[in-house]
């Protein structure tokens, strides 16, 4: 009888330990793409970082590596601590669960207060942006990342094409008569913003 208790025991042990292995795996790929979310926003998506006049956007990218990083950690972290069985590792392992979680809780309060606000921020920062440095000098990063940012996302102007109304773009004359930049037009060729038609324009 003892030694049916003890066989059991063994197995419910293996049982838990591969268990938290296959968690641990789990959570190092939910790192794994957190990270990649991070890169592929600094890789790919840098070009309309640049419109927001707050650098915190940018800073938000690094911040999602780094975190990805942590948690890839934490999970082989984790998968050494599991078959090792050493309760240091395994201390250091809950220390750190307990950290990324408490941080996820503060970051999703965070992220509930303040949507509103920033959803309000990013479209003003936007329309700001558009209106005062499109086709400015000094400023053909920007051009080039609205210009992308309208043809990509089926767009024109950070609410709506009436933003363009105010743009210093449009006011220098070197619009030459256009009312919204090509790049809002359906098919974008030369000359096409002159009409802002919703047939013509997004």
């Amino acid at each position: 009888m003892g030694e049916f208790n003890e066989k059991k025991a063994t197995c419910g042990t293996v049982c838990l330990k591969y268990l938290l292995f296959t968690y641990n795996c789990c959570f190092w790929l939910a790192g794994l793409a957190v990270m990649a979310v991070g890169i592929w926003t600094l890789a790919l998506k840098s070009d309309y970082i640049s419109l927001l006049a707050s650098s915190t956007y940018l800073a938000t990218a690094y911040i999602l590596v780094v975190a990805g990083v942590v948690v890839m950690v934490t999970g082989v972290l984790g998968c050494c601590a599991t078959f090792k069985e050493r309760r240091n590792l395994l201390r250091l392992y809950f220390i750190l669960l307990l950290i990324i979680f408490l941080l996820e809780i503060i970051a999703g309060i965070l992220a509930y207060v303040y949507y509103q606000q920033l959803n309000t921020e990013l479209k003003e920062n936007l329309k700001d942006t558009m209106v005062k440095r499109y086709h400015q000098s000094g400023h053909e990063g920007v051009s080039s990342a609205v210009d992308k940012l309208q043809q990509e996302f089926h767009c024109c102007g950070s609410n709506n094409s009436q933003d363009w109304q105010d743009s210093e773009w449009i006011r220098s004359g070197e619009a030459d008569s256009r009312v919204v930049p090509d790049s809002c037009c359906k098919t974008m060729v030369a000359g096409c913003g002159k009409r802002d038609h919703a047939s013509n324009i997004y």
